[in-house]
This record gives structure tokens, sequence and C-alpha cells, in this order.
């Protein structure tokens, strides 16, 4: 009964139902188009990729920036508590827990439990005099690679 001609034509199997696909304009993506669109997306991601990653770089740049002059005003409002920034042996640390010998410390100056750290996940470097003719304090950022030797090395990225 299934192999009859006209159970096939009601049920829509046989010769019929390819005219019918083909007729509704259904087909599937050849290999080469398919090959074409990622060799498409390959060229795209090649020639926008980098500028997107610099742009990132530069963006963690800014940040880092931003957090030294974040910090070197919550160090300004400690000098107005305390008179003085804190020694480079006190460090950041002061900021958080009161050292011994302070007085009128009215801390903590940062939120949070821990030292904030750089985009690039490293410590901000404080020192306490300044190794810099006229200021009073040196920080920054070890830049990207983790390795500014100073303030006035070039990958530092440094309070003003």
């Amino acid at each position: 009964m299934c192999g009859t001609p006209t159970y096939k034509r009601r049920h829509g199997m046989g010769h019929h139902r390819a005219a019918k696909d083909a007729s509704t304009g259904e087909r599937g993506f050849t290999l080469l188009e398919l090959l074409v669109v990622l060799a498409i997306l390959g060229l795209l991601i090649g020639l926008v990729g980098p500028a997107v990653m610099r742009q990132f770089g530069a963006a963690k740049e800014k940040i880092a920036q931003q957090s030294v002059e974040r910090l070197a005003t919550v160090l300004d409002m400690y000098k107005l508590d305390i008179g003085g920034y804190p020694t480079t042996d006190q460090g950041l640390q002061a900021l958080l827990t009161q050292p011994q010998g302070i007085a009128h410390w009215s801390g903590p100056y940062l939120k949070g439990d821990k030292l904030p750290e750089d985009p690039w996940g490293h410590p901000f470097v404080y020192r306490s005099p300044s190794e810099r003719p006229g200021h009073e304090y040196d920080l920054y950022s070890l830049g990207p690679a983790g390795q500014a030797t100073g303030p006035q090395d070039p990958s530092a990225i440094a309070s003003k």
C-alpha cells in the first residue's frame, strides 16, 4: 500500500516532494560559501582586532592614572589629619590601618581591607620622602610590564 503512486501523492512522498522543496527556495549553504564567509570574518578580525587591543591598553593606562590621582587625593586628606604624609616604611597601608605613634589618625581613608592595585594587578609604589626634587612623595604604577624603575621611568604612571 505504501508503494502505490496514489498513496505517495496523498502523503507527500516521491518525486512530487522534491519539486515542492525546490519551489519554496529552501536550500543550505555550500562549503564554498561558508569558506568565503569565514575568510571575510578572519580578515575583519585581523584588521579590527589590533585597533581594539590598542584602545583597551590605552583605557588601562587612563584607569591607572586616575587611580594614582585618587590615591594622591587620599594622601592629601591623610596629611591634613596627621600633619605629614606616611613614611616609606608605613607605606600606603597607613591609609587602611593606624600606624603606631600616630595620634590624630581619622581613617581608614580607603574602602575595603586591602590596598588597591593598578589595572595590571601590581601594587602601587609609594616613597616618602620623594626622590624627585620639589615633590614630597613618589606614587606611581609600575606600568603594563610591571618593571618601571621609578616615577621618571617612561613606562611608569606617576602622580604629578
